[in-house]
């Protein structure tokens, strides 16, 4: 397995306040990683510092290297083509006021595909990746407001699928959502890692080791353990990886 992503070094400021502190790891591709801790700690942080979405907020100052494919992706990449190659699905499922076709073909259209025909095959494709093609073929017209907490989540993944991305970054994806729409987006990001690499974090510990091939556990906005998921979880090499997995703390 190739490394995807290397992050090395890197130190995250929002303002006087120091949110990552010296973070080094290198992430597989076509792996599911995931990142646990308690709330505050940086996994989010580090997330979204992957597709450069802290860019948008005012203070942001980062040190050290992120490299999507030994690309260094602050210094020699445009930021667009970033957020192409790697896509996000945030906590609450957040569809755009429209069709859920045009959701789906929104990105496609955004990069110049302007063929009904390759729109129609685009949108297909990425319901059909995100499992839900069956669902919704038959109202592709309607708002993509009127479907259920889950399925709006589903969707979002499928919007993320449609510009063809290398790497989805999912915040908590299933956060909101009921027992069975949870149970049906791990399925689906264990069945679609053999096309992408797939970063997660998450609260619920059991959806770490369900789902993921690597973990890292977070602390004050460093990296305390690094490991595969299974050995984390049974044989922790750091104390305090322990404490927070048995729920003495956090």
């Amino acid at each position: 397995m190739t490394d995807k992503i290397k992050i090395e070094n890197v130190d995250l400021f929002y303002g006087d306040f120091q949110a990552l502190k010296n973070v080094n790891m290198n992430i597989k591709e076509n792996e599911i990683t995931a990142f646990i801790g308690p709330s505050g700690c940086g996994k989010s942080t580090l997330l979204k510092s992957l597709n450069r979405m802290n860019d948008l907020i005012e203070g942001v100052k980062i040190t050290g290297r992120i490299l999507l494919d030994d690309v260094d992706i602050y210094k020699d990449m445009d930021a667009t083509v970033l957020r192409r190659r790697v896509g996000m699905v945030f906590q609450k499922p957040n569809p755009f006021p429209m069709s859920i076709y045009e959701n789906v073909a929104y990105g496609p259209k955004t990069h110049g595909v302007k063929g009904k025909a390759q729109l129609d095959e685009i949108v297909e494709k990425s319901l059909r990746s995100a499992a839900m093609w069956d669902e919704v073929k038959d109202r592709l017209k309607k708002s993509a407001l009127g479907l259920s907490g889950g399925q709006q989540q589903r969707l979002c993944i499928a919007r993320a699928f449609s510009v063809n991305p290398e790497v989805i970054l999912l915040d908590e994806p299933t956060s909101a959502l009921d027992p069975i729409s949870t149970m049906k987006i791990e399925d689906l990001l264990v069945e679609i890692k053999k096309d992408y690499t797939i970063i997660i974090v998450t609260h619920n510990m059991q959806q770490a080791t369900r789902i993921s091939d690597k973990t890292a556990f977070f602390l004050v906005g460093e990296i305390i353990e690094f490991d595969e998921t299974e050995r984390l979880f049974s044989m922790p090499k750091n104390k305090k990886t322990e404490d927070y997995i048995t729920g003495r703390f956090g």
